[in-house]
């Protein structure tokens, strides 16, 4: 009982060790991360089409449920660009923004997607995130990286801009140049300029300056707030907001509230696509994130659990006014990279950001909305990579194709649009590589008893016999492939009269793929051809077991392939 209450409940095990030394070091960690998600989460907000507050209550309570239900140690959970933008695509079909009704959506919409999460987690259907390519997420982030940042320029340059596609930002930005806000259009540039250069240049000017690797670093991930006070500062100091620059404004001085999300069949229904989609994206992110960095220190990752982490993060966002969560990337990386030993790190993070939320709110009322544009900017274009596009196309065609129209579809048609087809894309490809799968005609490599390629290797073979290496398992969307493919081969050549089946890469044999076999057999028996298989793994020699195929097969079944090559040499060739 102990062992599976640890399991649902991670925290039972990291803290029975927890010390001073892991807390001094949770500590320092924490303060860096709450300097960092200040200003980040303010600004995902704004990129969720949600009040400032949502960003700060979507960085409290999610974070302290996942440090006591998640396994990885350093991953920090709130508000991420991708999924912010896939909320503000889904709810703009449903409610207008600003509204009540739309901010309900978003409490619902993260509700919807913990739910699906936890059950996920429960089921233990972690595997699930295996079915998407990492090629076509990349290709999809690369996408909605794009759609962010032309996205923000309306922001930067003041002016009205609509949008859930590139072209349609662009043609809505390029209609609206002419109201070009020129004031804020100065703090917006400014400001990006100055964090793109905090991020690449700050560091080292410090370290030549003399400063610590440690402090530099500091001083670098602060970067973005300091472009909220000095841009907060001009705009309070020259009263630029009469002057028409946009600001935050007044900001709710408290702690997250307890709010209820809606549980209307109607609007469930219009969100459970979405919540599906945010649901899966935001796992396959937060995973792989948890575990590189786990890996760095060779801890372990629980995918199962970590549904149920990431499920519980977004139950306790839509009971607390946030918005879908998930593991963030960059918070993630600094979180690790400044000490945090233990999840608690992500607990004192969220007593920081709670501090922030009741004592310093007030101070940023003239807060420009271009500086968070600026802010969401520079950290979404990191996510660009179009190197992806390149190595795909060197490697395997399949796989551009897929990341192409990925990317594509996501610029020309939407996020949901874009995750979808991401989705879709993977399946099909997956199935698509398996359904085709690679079959060796082998024989003896001289002096040895291992079996190769006749197309790659100098290879004895033996004119009567066919011997083939399947290098998939056989399920129904490769069994007529199999089949197809022995029929060909002896049909057009009348010397064969033994066909042995190389099983040493076949896992698993479906009831599809075993009436394929029986097929093959009756159809070999019939051109008086017998059919054996060598190095059956003992699971697949335990299912056919089960049928009445060993009993029919004109052939036998030997331990190796050498055995069968020698036994089948001399012996007759009548069925």
């Amino acid at each position: 009982m102990s062992a599976q209450l640890t399991r649902y409940l991670p925290i039972l095990d990291w803290g029975r060790t927890y010390n001073r030394k892991a807390f001094g070091n949770d500590m320092i960690a924490a303060v860096i991360v709450t300097i960092m998600l200040i200003p980040q989460s303010l600004a995902y907000a704004l990129l969720a089409g949600l009040p400032p507050e949502a960003g700060l209550y979507a960085s409290i309570a999610p974070i302290i449920l996942y440090a006591v239900f998640g396994t990885s140690r350093a991953l920090a959970v709130g508000p991420v660009a991708v999924v912010s933008l896939m909320t503000a695509a889904a709810l703009s079909n449903i409610a207008e923004l600003g509204t009540m009704g739309y901010a309900v959506a978003a409490l619902s919409l993260a509700g919807l997607s913990g739910v699906i999460l936890l059950a996920m987690g429960l089921l233990r259907l972690g595997f699930v995130a295996n079915f998407l390519s990492h090629p076509v997420i990349a290709g999809f982030i690369t996408a909605s990286g794009i759609i962010i940042a032309a996205s923000q320029l309306k922001h930067i340059l003041g002016i009205e801009a609509s949008g859930h596609n590139l072209l349609d930002l662009v043609v809505s930005m390029v209609s609206h140049l002419g109201q070009i806000h020129w004031m804020t259009a100065i703090i917006g540039i400014s400001a990006t300029a100055f964090l793109f250069w905090v991020r690449k240049g700050l560091k080292p000017l410090l370290r030549k300056m003399g400063v610590g690797a440690g402090l530099a670093d500091v001083i670098t991930k602060a970067g973005p707030v300091a472009a909220v006070v000095a841009t907060t500062v001009a705009v309070w100091g020259l009263n630029l907001s009469d002057a028409g620059v946009k600001i935050v404004g007044d900001v709710p001085q408290s702690l997250p509230p307890l709010t209820m999300p809606s549980f209307s069949p109607d609007l469930l229904r219009q969100l459970l696509l979405p919540a599906f989609l945010i649901s899966i994206i935001g796992f396959v992110e937060s995973i792989s994130v948890a575990q590189t960095l786990a890996a760095k220190k060779r801890q372990r990752i629980d995918p199962d659990q970590e549904l149920i982490g990431l499920g519980a993060a977004n139950v306790g966002a839509a009971f607390t006014g946030g918005f879908p969560v998930t593991g963030g990337f960059s918070r993630s990386v600094v979180n690790f990279d400044a000490g945090a030993e233990t999840p608690a790190a992500g607990a004192y993070t969220a007593i920081g950001l709670a501090i922030a939320a009741v004592a310093l709110t007030p101070l940023i009322f003239f807060l420009p909305k271009a500086t968070l544009a600026a802010t969401i900017i520079v950290a979404v274009l990191s996510l660009v990579d179009f190197s992806i596009l390149k190595r795909s196309w060197v490697y395997s065609k399949a796989d551009f194709s897929a990341v192409l129209a990925t990317i594509l579809l996501t610029l020309g048609v939407g996020v949901e649009a874009g995750v979808s087809a991401g989705v879709a894309l993977s399946v099909l490809l997956h199935l698509y590589k398996s359904s085709r799968p690679h079959i060796a005609e082998v024989g003896l490599v001289p002096g040895t008893e291992h079996f190769r390629n006749v197309l790659r290797h100098k290879v004895e073979t033996d004119p009567k016999v066919l011997t083939l290496r399947m290098d998939e398992s056989l399920y129904f969307a490769n069994a007529r492939f199999l089949e197809d493919y022995v029929h060909a081969r002896v049909a057009k050549d009348k010397n064969i009269r033994h066909v042995i089946l190389q099983c040493s890469a076949i896992n698993e044999i479906d009831l599809s793929a075993l009436e394929s076999l029986e097929a093959i057999n009756t159809r070999l028996a019939e051109m008086d051809v017998k059919l054996h298989m060598s190095e059956v793994k003992g699971p697949v020699m335990d299912r056919l077991k089960m049928s009445h195929f060993l009993e029919e097969l004109t052939g036998e079944v030997f331990l190796s392939q050498f055995e069968a090559a020698r036994h089948v040499k001399d012996s007759p060739a009548t069925v």
